[in-house]
């Protein structure tokens, strides 16, 4: 990493942390709202899919405003809309409400949106082009610290200060005054994120960022001109591979703690569960570090096959398997999806040239694949909560498509020049 973007990176990493860990706080408090509201998988999984929908809104208005006020400015109002989003939590559990929980979710993932559009291709561009498969890795790493950290946060402010994340499952039948009680454990974790999002953009905001210059960017527009994105496979099919892949990794984190605490797998209460959440989320930092040092020496695309056959295997197992093992083995899935984002980014965007801004907000917006958890919830309600992972285990081929084949460049172009503002 050059000295000369070393400050800038490590500030970012900041971001990459702060909406890792807010997007993983979902994983505790779905099993949470689940038990508040009394909602079957598909409810609760509606939950996320709102979430993940807001990328698909969000993504092209939010190109544009980078395109009109830069990177950093962009990164403080997403941060702002976040705390936005984040206060309107606590309305949303006072009442309580399902709409508004609906409402302040949608809220936070549009600005974490303008975060992801502005910091991935960012952090993909300032610095070197032959290191940025290894310079992402390393950088999502600090995204899986966040994810790994959020669930002991959420199991211990959210879980363990609610009688339905104590209880074994099953066994708890609220009370209309109880539900009421567990609603209010969340108002307290949200106040907190609010706060940490506001201080995170003030020190942004008073931070002087390595960009893409505005004059940079009016050259790049009439680059642009008479270029086509749909000439780069390594985005055409790049796009649904990031779309796929969420499928895949949000399913995996949001149905986990209900999997492992049935009596059959892991008999643990919720609470519980959210520690093993805890080892999956951490093996995907692990598995950046990894991927991140790998990648120096062996190609991007190789690193990403091996790891899609992983991943595959161990979701097989999972879904036909009982107890610890399948326990463990989905736990396990966290290390072979971790270096599936940022590499299916990096490898998307390669070649793009002038049109790395437009290339990343499609990549960006393909997050809402995220949304067909609901999918996924839908085969648990009908065919059981195992059989579901089935889904999963197909999507992890679609991943090994891409990085055989669907990965490799046409019609490459040199990548943008960062310019210091």
């Amino acid at each position: 990493m050059s000295a000369t973007y070393r400050p800038a990176l490590t500030l970012l990493a900041s971001l990459f942390f702060i909406w890792g860990f807010i997007t993983v706080i979902n994983n505790t408090l779905l099993p949470h709202l689940r038990s508040v509201f009394d909602l079957d998988y598909t409810q609760t999984t509606l939950i996320e899919s709102t979430w993940f929908i807001a990328y698909f809104f969000a993504s092209i208005p939010s190109a544009k405003l980078i395109e009109r006020v830069g990177y950093k400015r962009s990164m403080v109002i997403g941060l702002g809309i976040m705390a936005l989003g984040a206060l309107g939590m606590a309305p949303a559990a006072l009442l309580p409400s399902y709409g508004v929980t609906l409402v302040a979710l949608f809220v936070i993932a549009s600005g974490i949106t303008l975060l992801q559009v502005a910091a991935n291709p960012y952090v993909a561009v300032v610095g070197p082009a032959e290191t940025s498969d290894s310079r992402l890795n390393l950088v999502q790493a600090f995204n899986s610290l966040g994810t790994t950290l959020a669930p002991l946060f959420g199991g211990y402010l959210i879980l363990g200060r609610s009688k339905s994340g104590t209880e074994m499952a099953g066994a708890a039948h609220l009370t209309p005054a109880e539900r009421l009680a567990d609603a209010h454990s969340v108002v307290l974790p949200y106040l907190i994120v609010a706060a940490v999002l506001v201080a995170l953009a003030i020190v942004i905001a008073r931070f002087r960022l390595p960009e893409m210059g505005s004059a940079n960017r009016r050259s790049s527009a009439e680059e642009r001109r008479g270029q086509s994105l749909w000439k780069h496979r390594n985005l055409v099919f790049g796009v649904p591979a990031i779309f796929i892949y969420l499928i895949a990794e949000i399913g995996v984190a949001n149905l986990f703690i209900n999997f492992v605490s049935q009596p059959d797998i892991g008999n643990l209460t919720h609470e519980q569960a959210s520690h093993y959440l805890f080892l999956l989320w951490g093996g995907m930092m692990v598995g950046r570090f990894i991927g991140s040092y790998l990648m120096r020496s062996i190609p991007a695309d190789r690193v990403l096959a091996c790891f899609a056959v992983a991943a595959f295997a161990v979701m097989l197992v999972a879904t036909f398997a009982h107890g610890p093992v399948a326990m463990w083995a989905l736990i396990l899935v966290g290390l072979c999806h971790s270096i599936m984002f940022p590499t299916i980014f990096t490898l998307g965007i390669k070649g793009l040239g002038p049109l790395t801004e437009e290339g990343s907000g499609l990549l960006i917006m393909a997050i809402a694949g995220g949304a067909l958890v609901i999918v996924q919830g839908k085969i648990a309600d009908n065919f059981g909560l195992q059989w579901s992972f089935l889904l999963t285990a197909a999507c992890e081929l679609y991943v090994l498509f891409y990085a055989l084949w669907g990965s490799r460049p046409t019609h490459a172009e040199p990548a943008p020049v960062p310019v210091t503002d």
